[in-house]
């Protein structure tokens, strides 16, 4: 799968990463150490409640599906890397393998097909390009509620961002793990005269408040552009791509308010890789049923995130 970008993208080299500089250490040498003194006036600081919070970081950047819930890798994930070579391209995989065994899933073995492509390119736009125009059945499988949409494939084609993804999504038997919708040309039997083409799953009924049917991640396709990279660390840009790749990111959301790596293409000196914020949000994510509804998917989130935390804060040493 994919093996047509892997091959015509082999052989460039990445860039070398540029450690983010200090703040702190810039304005010390502006200010002379004989400076006067400056009197600053009473500051204000209000306190937000930890769970309101919770609740804006969520719905600023989960993005699911259409119509459809909160979708996660079920337990395999297996990542390749193309168009990188040598230590570079074995430290993001082994990077974002780790940060998806830490949440309770399986890297794959070396040798194993891969599900997340991460394509790095001196031409992203001419990449994306190719794979809309000419391997589009890569992007867009025909399922409902599989991927978001038309509009957000050509903004994925026409997006300047440094990095850029595509994630499809299926919706399966909480159970089985088995599809529970069909495929363009799937069929059960024989294909012809009497044959059920619907999908073979046995489910319970669902309620208003309960559904059996939960949303599984089963491919990631990522495009970085090597020029835009190179304010950022190797573990930064590996911490980012995991980020992007274990859950479903809204390119656009406003993450200035929190401390996340979603910011590190803003600011590099941000945060050095995956923040609290960050950990937590994968490790709830992980973590919750979706067992209920569609419509309740992100307070769901939100509650499971704020379980992860009150465990942590439980635990924490005084």
């Amino acid at each position: 799968m994919l093996a047509f970008v892997v091959a015509a993208l082999l052989g460039s080299s990445l860039p070398q990463s540029v450690p983010a500089s200090s703040p702190a250490s810039d304005v010390t040498r502006q200010v002379p150490e004989d400076a006067p003194a400056v009197t600053i006036g009473d500051v204000e600081i209000i306190a937000r409640p930890q769970g309101a919070m919770v609740r804006e970081f969520v719905n600023e950047v989960a993005a699911p599906n259409r119509n459809r819930g909160i979708a996660r890798w079920e337990k395999d994930v297996c990542i390749g890397v193309a168009n990188l070579r040598g230590a570079a391209a074995q430290y993001i995989v082994d990077r974002m393998s780790t940060v998806a065994l830490e949440i309770g899933l399986t890297p794959g073995e070396p040798g194993c097909e891969a599900n997340v492509i991460v394509i790095a390119s001196d031409a992203p736009d001419r990449v994306a390009e190719e794979l809309v125009n000419e391997r589009l059945n890569v992007l867009i499988m025909g399922g409902s509620g599989m991927d978001q949409g038309r509009a957000a494939l050509n903004a994925f084609a026409s997006s300047d961002r440094p990095v850029r993804w595509w994630q499809i999504s299926m919706p399966i038997d909480s159970q089985t793990g088995a599809a529970a919708i069909r495929l363009p040309g799937e069929c059960g039997g024989s294909c012809t005269g009497g044959a059920d083409f619907g999908p073979k799953v046995r489910l319970p009924t669902s309620t208003r408040l309960s559904s059996p049917i939960v949303d599984s991640l089963i491919r990631t396709v990522i495009i970085v552009d090597l020029e835009q990279v190179r304010g950022v660390t190797v573990q930064q840009l590996a911490d980012y791509l995991a980020m992007v790749t274990l859950a479903q990111i809204d390119p656009d959301a406003d993450t200035h308010a929190f401390q996340s790596v979603l910011n590190v293409f803003e600011n590099p000196a941000s945060a050095d890789g995956l923040t609290e914020w960050d950990q937590t949000y994968l490790q709830g994510l992980y973590r919750a049923n979706r067992t209920r509804n569609i419509g309740s998917g992100l307070p769901e989130l939100s509650d499971s995130i704020r379980r992860v935390q009150a465990r942590e804060d439980a635990t924490a040493p005084d």
